[in-house]
């Protein structure tokens, strides 16, 4: 559901696909900001990290730069997963089909700034004592949520693609629902790792619920207009399938 790239290409006779349209120029343009936007953050703290290196200014990233690093890769990838869920609900909202354009784009980005954030705890927090891996993980439950969500979201970034969407099928909706409870686990590592100051994390908790409501009440509203004579039923039941390989996962 979370990394889909939209609807597969038309194919023609002899189910061979037909050559690719190229994308109009307001739809590039418009992900080109995206990518600016996504990457905006990682550069901002790249550059503080260089200033922090360099000692021209050791007070860029604050009192304890590797929790800064940390906390902002992590805060951006759950924003990222947060706002690649929220794209399903916009476009049934709104009535706009581009916006799932942009739904594998957030989703891959959301996985990058994970991967980043755990490669810095890796690499800056543990300093290279691998052997301390998977003794935080089993004894620190914020640690362990948080690792379950980076490794969820693994498979997801890596069936994102359309060749693994027609080799799975509808199987391939039915993983990437695991978007859902990615969400959840790095909500709760978030709001394990914050001390005090709780308004962010239920910031976020709250996003998540709503999502997560939106979803159900489309799911409870669905048999009710559902009776149709049985005919009907069978060819929606063909075009849905059809547009279920086209689109797995959405709700």
């Amino acid at each position: 559901m979370v990394l889909s790239r939209g609807p597969a290409a038309p194919t023609g006779r002899g189910g061979r696909r037909s050559p690719a349209q190229p994308a109009p120029a307001p739809l590039v343009a418009a992900k080109a900001i995206v990518h600016l936007l996504a990457l905006a953050p990682l550069s901002l703290l790249a550059w503080r990290a260089w200033l922090v290196a360099r000692g021209i200014d050791i007070d860029a990233l604050g009192p304890d730069p590797v929790a800064a690093i940390e906390h902002e890769l992590g805060q951006w990838a759950l924003r990222l997963l947060l706002l690649t869920l929220a794209v399903t609900p916009l476009r049934q909202l709104t009535g706009q089909p581009v916006l799932l354009r942009f739904r594998r784009m957030l989703g891959l980005y959301a996985f990058a700034y994970a991967s980043l954030h755990f490669a810095a705890w890796l690499g800056l927090d543990l300093g290279g004592y691998w052997r301390q891996v998977f003794e935080e993980i089993a004894r620190r439950p914020y640690v362990t949520a948080g690792f379950a969500a980076w490794l969820l979201l693994l498979p997801l970034a890596l069936t994102s693609t359309r060749g693994w969407m027609r080799r799975l099928g509808r199987h391939w909706g039915r993983l990437h629902r695991l978007a859902y409870a990615i969400a959840v686990l790095a909500v709760l590592h978030f709001w394990w790792i914050v001390k005090s100051d709780y308004r962010e994390p239920l910031l976020y908790a709250a996003i998540l619920a709503l999502l997560l409501g939106w979803r159900m009440a489309r799911r409870l509203a669905r048999p009710r207009t559902s009776a149709r004579p049985e005919q009907q039923q069978r060819g929606q039941g063909r075009g849905d399938a059809e547009r279920g390989q086209q689109q797995p996962g959405e709700p």
